[in-house]
């Protein structure tokens, strides 16, 4: 498997934290030197590794915030 270049180019919040240490953050991320993207993903201390996530456009992010406004 190919090596994975990441910067994280803003960290925007931590959503919760797990026992080992491991946070769900949402950061703004450049993946292999491309435009950043918004991801929300689970990251082990210091940003080492990383677990499966989700990454979106600014307009996808819109348009999930328009959809969690309902939510209460």
């Amino acid at each position: 498997m190919a090596d994975i270049k990441y910067e994280i180019v803003e960290e925007l919040g931590v959503l919760s934290e797990n026992a080992r240490g491991w946070r769900k953050e949402l950061n703004l991320v450049s993946w292999n030197g491309a435009q950043p993207k918004y991801d929300l993903r689970d990251w082990a201390p210091e940003h080492e590794k990383m677990g499966k996530g989700i990454t979106l456009t600014l307009a996808e992010v819109k348009e999930l915030k328009g959809l969690l406004g309902g939510i209460e």
